[in-house]
């Protein structure tokens, strides 16, 4: 739930078992961070400070500033503030993050490497779960499997359901890398009467698309 105590520890994780060229593999990456992050422009957001895009859904909208709500559904504000973009339902309040880390000199990836980050994030959000809604919350947990995302190389994606106060929710995350980022897009939805949230953020995930310097 907290992104900087849960989600962040596949940084951790990695370094033990991601593999380390005796060389490096790129060179330092130099993120420009008095860009704006992107721009919004109806449905649709072009990223500046990193090279994506993405586009919302009817109601959906598109944000470089978290949403108040997302700090009552009990996202940390802190973790909030490292993503760069946020794509929302102001109605239900479904929502995604997304965030952009760049890789370091000497880090290698490959799709096995990325699906097994993806599965160490889970018991550190199980523990935030338990620790927000008490131990008996009945907590189910998806497949780790691979994901297509334009542009991507190497994603993987993983989930969980449960239920809060009537409402059955699905929380999940996508960690990826392209040459020279890691990718973060963590995501809940709200199973609520009346809404096609999930098949929302399946469009969603599906316009997102990183971008070769030649396009952008």
């Amino acid at each position: 739930m907290k992104k900087g105590s849960w989600i962040w520890i596949i940084l951790l994780i990695f370094v033990l078992l991601a593999g380390c060229a005796a060389i490096p593999v790129r060179e330092v990456v130099k993120v420009n961070l008095s860009l704006p992050v992107g721009k919004v422009e109806g449905s649709q957001f072009t990223g500046r400070r990193y090279p994506f895009k993405i586009t919302a859904p009817p109601v959906w909208r598109i944000a470089t500033e978290y949403p108040k709500f997302m700090v009552k559904l009990g996202y940390e504000k802190e973790g909030l503030e490292e993503s760069e973009l946020f794509v929302f339902n102001p109605d239900s309040q479904s929502n995604l993050q997304i965030d952009f880390t760049p890789a370091d000199r000497y880090s290698t990836f490959d799709q096995k490497t990325i699906e097994s980050l993806t599965t160490a994030a889970t018991g550190s959000l199980e523990e935030e779960l338990q620790k927000e809604y008490g131990r008996d919350i009945q907590i189910e947990i998806g497949p780790t499997e691979p994901y297509s995302l334009k542009g991507v190389p190497f994603a993987a994606k993983k989930y969980v359901t449960y239920t809060w106060k009537a409402v059955k929710r699905e929380q999940g995350w996508i960690y990826a890398f392209v040459e020279p980022y890691q990718i973060f897009i963590l995501y809940m939805i709200l199973e609520k009467d009346e809404t096609n949230d999930r098949q929302d953020i399946k469009a969603i995930l599906n316009s997102f698309e990183v971008l070769s310097q030649e396009s952008k």
